[in-house]
């Protein structure tokens, strides 16, 4: 799992989602993954999905989308509701303390009906 930014959202989204525009083009977070790994999941674009690591789990809505990596799924981490930055690991670089965001394993689970 790998979490960044989007065009229409500037960190924990606390002014950009209190824009009217900004938020009706990406209203809500969501988990982008390869189509490939999504049937491999049997999940549809658009399911709410859960996403879980050592530090906690999240509910979330499936993106489906080709030009994320295969094995690889990324969330943007401007949601409270959908909070990415709750399931990254604490560690920190040793020498500038920055915390790794950038890659984490993760399980995908299809949440039965």
């Amino acid at each position: 799992m790998t979490t960044g930014r989007l065009l229409e959202h500037f960190h924990s989204g606390t002014m950009t989602r209190n824009s009217r525009i900004l938020d009706e083009m990406v209203p809500e977070g969501f988990v982008e993954m390869h189509p490939d790994d999504a049937a491999n999941y049997d999940i549809a674009d658009g399911e709410i999905i859960s996403v879980s690591t050592r530090r906690g789990s999240i509910r979330i809505k499936a993106k489906v989308a080709k030009r994320s990596k295969r094995n690889v799924v990324f969330i943007p981490f401007h949601f409270y509701e959908a909070c990415a930055n709750r399931l990254t690991i604490d560690c920190l670089d040793p020498i500038c303390k920055i915390p790794e965001y950038k890659v984490c394993s993760c399980k995908i689970e299809k949440i039965q009906p």
